[in-house]
């Protein structure tokens, strides 16, 4: 996987990382965060970006939404919960407002078309919302990149080259998701844990990361996709492959078509897991792969 220099990666290649995730270290519980805290979601209205608006909503956050469309098209009665907010990060003074107050948000903006389209959505868009953010002082960005896929990388080079940016300029911004961060050291060390979130136990207060980045690079996402009035049940494709490949990591790793046997991962804990990052004091900053995204959905399941 492609990322920055200086940076590593979460990931579970090793039985060293594996370790702060047994659950007597980071058992999860489901209350709900200060109500004080507020979550802007960039692409609110879209397939990851209204499972996260809701996962937001459940976990108790005041829930905002910023898209060039503004409100959802969706029905759902928890739609009426967020404020949506209309503008456009590629205008400099539209959108701005819609960070008042705002202590964490979730980036889910990015698309498809020509080159240069691909790299101003994916990169220039978020780029601007980066800086923003820092500038409003917001706490957490987390940001929805993509997983290499190897080949794939050169027939969307803009897409990639788009995303890969916005990472380096989130990892600059927001300096503590430079890699893996000092709490799984001090958890994989078997240090006492003190203090509490609203997600379990947490490591001592002082390795707390009041400001931080974190960025999740799924694969494919797949769940139940509104277009219109269809549904698309990408599950049907999806939940099986995510069953058979997140048990052949190894396959992962061939050269050249290694990347195309990364697994895919499921709408809901792609959601699950980004809240919690944009939430949750100490989860540990710096890139998210595929797999610590499973990871980390299934030690909130339990």
């Amino acid at each position: 996987m492609g990322g920055p220099k200086n940076g590593r990666f979460l990931s579970t290649e090793s039985n060293k990382i594996d370790e702060p995730f047994k659950v007597e270290e980071a058992e999860t519980v489901n209350v709900p965060p200060p109500p004080s805290e507020k979550l802007l979601v960039l692409g609110g209205n879209g397939f990851v970006g209204s499972h996260i608006c809701r996962e937001a909503l459940n976990r108790g956050l005041a829930v905002a939404s910023l898209s060039r469309s503004g409100g959802s098209s969706l029905h759902d009665s928890w739609a009426k919960n967020v404020t949506w907010h209309k503008g456009n990060l590629l205008s400099s003074d539209s959108w701005k407002e819609a960070l008042d107050g705002v202590t964490s948000v979730i980036s889910c903006i990015g698309g498809f078309g020509s080159n240069s389209y691909m790299y101003k959505i994916n990169g220039t868009a978020n780029i601007n919302a980066i800086r923003a953010a820092g500038d409003k002082g917001v706490k957490r960005f987390v940001y929805i990149s993509a997983a290499d896929f190897g080949l794939a990388n050169y027939l969307l080079k803009g897409y990639y080259e788009g995303k890969r940016a916005a990472e380096t300029e989130l990892l600059t911004k927001f300096p503590y998701g430079g890699g893996l961060c000092d709490s799984l050291a001090l958890a994989s060390n078997n240090m006492k844990l003190s203090s509490s979130s609203s997600y379990g136990p947490l490591p001592f207060k002082d390795f707390a990361f009041s400001i931080a980045g974190v960025i999740l690079r799924p694969g494919f996402i797949h769940g139940t996709r509104t277009v219109r009035s269809m549904k698309l049940p990408l599950g049907v494709i999806g939940s099986p492959l995510e069953m058979v490949l997140q048990h052949a990591k190894p396959l992962n790793q061939l050269p050249l078509v290694g990347p195309l046997f990364t697994p895919p991962v499921n709408v809901t804990a792609v959601a699950k897991v980004a809240v919690r990052a944009a939430t949750d004091p100490v989860f540990p900053p710096g890139i998210v792969d595929v797999y610590g995204i499973q990871r980390f959905s299934q030690q909130m399941s339990r």
